[in-house]
């Protein structure tokens, strides 16, 4: 077993992942997380899995993608199915979250979290927000450049695993980071708002590349963001 394929498989164990998966060249495919005729769905990826290289690595999307996302996927269905909650759209879970088992808590979350995530990054991505989206950051933050390093602190600030957020409260653009697959939409998070910039800070979200070193892949970070998503997230 190679490095990858150990990684992979050490991954995959920690979403909580046990069957068996199909290879389909450079992909990586998972029978019980496709064809689902109601449910959740996951987020098709906008891009290829090397669109966001150099910063963010294709093995890395493949593991990301097809094993994270796609188990928090699947046992998002399957604890929804248990309770459920398929007549309920997943903000309004979230909402409520406290009321829910952990199973609907962890991956709700991270199936929330990740198809934001994908869709906040563009292979076009890094310039910097411009109009009355740039005013409202500088009103906030002071400037673009403070902004970025709030952010990046409170990402790197973190412990063990987490998320960083750019949120809406109550009108206002904050700052916050939740643990593990929380996210700022649950009533248990210590500040709520609208999520419109989440980065995922996770190690399966950067060790291939950046091993340890998370300040580099937080740098990398701001250079596959897609402002006009973001911004449009507002809306």
């Amino acid at each position: 077993m190679n490095k990858r394929e150990f990684l992979k498989t050490g991954f995959a164990l920690g979403a909580g992942l046990v069957t068996a998966p199909v290879f389909a060249g450079d992909r990586i495919f998972n029978k019980n997380y496709l064809g689902q005729a109601s449910g959740f769905t996951q987020v098709k990826l906008p891009y290829a899995y090397n669109a966001l290289e150099p910063y963010i690595d294709a093995a890395t999307m493949d593991v990301h993608y097809n094993w994270h996302h796609a188990g928090y996927t699947a046992n998002l269905n399957k604890a929804a199915t248990e309770e459920g909650l398929f007549d309920k759209s997943i903000e309004d879970i979230l909402s409520s979250v406290s009321r829910y088992p952990a199973s609907i808590r962890n991956n709700g979350g991270g199936f929330y979290n990740h198809n934001l995530f994908w869709e906040i990054m563009s292979p076009s991505g890094g310039k910097p927000p411009k109009g009355a989206f740039m005013r409202r950051i500088n009103k906030a933050f002071g400037s673009f450049e403070d902004f970025r390093t709030q952010f990046s602190q409170k990402a790197a600030s973190v412990f063990g695993s987490g998320w960083a957020w750019l949120i809406v409260q109550n009108g206002k653009l904050l700052i916050t980071a939740t643990p593990n697959q929380d996210n700022p939409l649950m009533d248990v998070a210590p500040e709520k708002g609208h999520p419109l910039l989440a980065l995922d800070v996770w190690e399966h979200a950067y060790y291939l590349r950046y091993q340890n070193r998370r300040t580099d892949y937080i740098g990398a970070f701001w250079n596959v963001v897609d402002w006009q998503a973001v911004e449009g997230r507002l809306e």
